[in-house]
C-alpha cells in the first residue's frame, strides 16, 4: 500500500454502513501506550524519540493484522500531506504541528492506524462505520496484546497504564462516536442534550476532536476519563448514550416532519439544487448543505441520492483532499471551484438507476 493508494481510495469506515448508520457516522477506539524507561514524547530527546520509532517498527513485524501496512516518517511528509492525514482522521492536528522523530502507520482499508510519538509514544486507533464500538474494541485488544509481547509498556499497579495526559491514565482508552444530529440542532434541543452529556462525564467535540468546533451538525462524543473503569464499562457507557442520542434525534426528526414538513422539504431541495449545480462552493457551505441533503435522504424526501455518498463527501471536500484529488496545490478560490466539481461528480455517480 502506498500514500497514492490512500488518496485514490476511501477508508472502510467512510462507506456509511453499520448499525445506526443513519445517525452514527463512525465509531473509534483509541488506546494510549508508553514505553517503560523512556520519557513522554514531549520530554524525550530526538534520539529517544528515534528509539521509540525504531521499537514500534520492529514490533510491527509481529502484529499479524498490520502486515503490509504503510509506514510514514513524518520528517518525509510535506505540509499538505500532513493536512490530508488529519482530514482523513489518520493523524491528530497536534501531531501534524509537532516536531521531532514521529511516524504514522496505516493498515489496510484504514481501519487501523497508529501515531508514534504524538502525545504518547503509541496511539492505536480503530475506526469502523456505524455504531460498532464493541467490534472495534475487540480488534484493538488483539493488536494491543500483540504489541505487548514485543514492547514493555509502562503500567502501575494502582493506576493502570501511565499516559502523558492525566485523563488517559488507567485503561488508556478513548471510545468515541461521530453523530449526525441536524434536527436536534434545528429544534434547538442540542444545547440541553450536550449539557446532559457533560453531566454524565462524557464530552462532545467537533469533527477532528479536542479543540475543534462542530460543523455540518456532526458531533464527536467520547469518554472524558479512563481511570477507575474497565474498557468494557467505558464502551458500554458510550454505546448506551449513543443509542439514547439516536432516539432523541429520531424524535426530533419526527417532530420537525409533523410541524414543519414543507419548510424542511424546501431546505432539503434547495440544498440538493445548490450542491448539484453550483460551480464554486466553500467547505463550510458544502458541509452544511450536505448535512441538510443527508437528512432529506434519511427521511425519504430525496430518493435519487444514495446515503453512502455522504460520509465520503464529508471527508473528500476538505481543503487538502481537494488538492490531492486534483493533483496540485490550489489557491482558495481554485479549491472552491474544484470542490463543487467533486461534489457534482460524486452525487451524480450515487444517483439511483431509476433516476439516471
Amino acid at each position: 500500500m502506498t500514500f497514492a493508494d490512500i488518496v485514490k481510495g476511501t477508508g472502510e469506515w467512510m462507506k456509511g454502513s453499520g448499525p445506526e448508520s443513519q445517525i452514527v457516522m463512525s465509531s473509534r477506539i483509541r488506546l494510549a501506550r508508553n514505553i517503560k524507561g523512556v520519557p513522554f514524547s514531549h520530554r524525550a530527546t530526538p534520539e529517544q524519540q528515534g528509539d521509540v520509532v525504531g521499537s514500534v517498527g520492529r514490533a510491527l513485524k509481529g502484529v499479524k493484522y498490520l502486515k503490509g501496512s504503510l509506514v510514514l516518517n513524518l520528517a518525509d511528509v510535506d505540509a499538505l500531506d500532513k493536512e490530508f492525514l488529519v482530514e482523513r482522521h489518520l493523524m491528530s492536528p497536534e501531531m501534524a504541528a509537532s516536531q521531532g522523530q514521529r511516524a504514522v502507520i496505516i493498515g489496510e482499508k484504514e481501519m487501523v492506524s497508529l501515531m508514534v510519538n504524538e502525545e504518547d509514544h503509541l496511539r492505536l486507533q480503530i475506526m469502523e462505520g456505524g455504531l460498532q464500538l464493541a467490534d472495534a474494541w475487540r480488534l484493538a485488544e488483539r493488536i494491543d496484546g500483540e504489541f505487548e509481547t514485543k514492547i514493555d509498556f509502562v503500567y502501575a499497579r494502582d493506576w493502570g497504564y501511565l499516559t502523558a495526559c492525566p485523563t488517559n491514565i488507567g485503561t488508556g482508552l478513548r471510545a468515541s462516536v461521530m453523530l449526525h444530529l441536524p434536527c436536534l440542532v434545528l429544534t434547538k434541543e442540542i444545547g440541553k442534550v450536550l449539557r446532559g452529556i457533560t453531566q454524565l462525564g462524557l464530552v462532545a467535540r467537533g469533527i477532528h476532536g479536542e479543540g475543534t468546533e462542530p460543523a455540518g451538525n456532526l458531533f464527536q462524543m467520547s469518554n472524558q476519563t479512563s481511570l477507575g473503569k474497565s474498557e468494557e464499562d467505558i464502551i458500554d457507557e458510550i454505546e448506551r448514550m449513543a443509542r439514547h442520542m439516536c432516539d432523541r434525534e429520531r424524535d426530533a426528526r419526527d417532530s420537525v416532519m409533523k410541524s414543519s414538513r414543507v419548510g424542511l422539504e424546501d431546505r432539503v431541495w434547495r440544498a440538493e439544487g445548490t450542491l448539484t449545480s453550483a460551480r464554486i462552493i466553500s467547505s463550510g457551505e458544502a458541509i452544511d448543505l450536505l448535512s441538510t441533503l443527508r437528512l432529506g435522504v434519511d427521511l425519504g424526501i430525496v430518493d435519487n441520492v444514495r446515503p453512502e455518498a455522504f460520509t465520503e463527501l464529508f471527508v473528500l471536500i476538505q481543503p487538502a483532499h481537494v488538492q490531492k484529488l486534483t493533483g496540485k496545490p490550489l489557491k482558495a478560490v481554485e479549491r472552491d471551484v474544484m470542490r463543487s466539481e467533486i461534489i457534482r461528480q460524486r452525487l451524480g455517480k450515487r444517483r439511483t438507476k431509476s433516476q439516471g
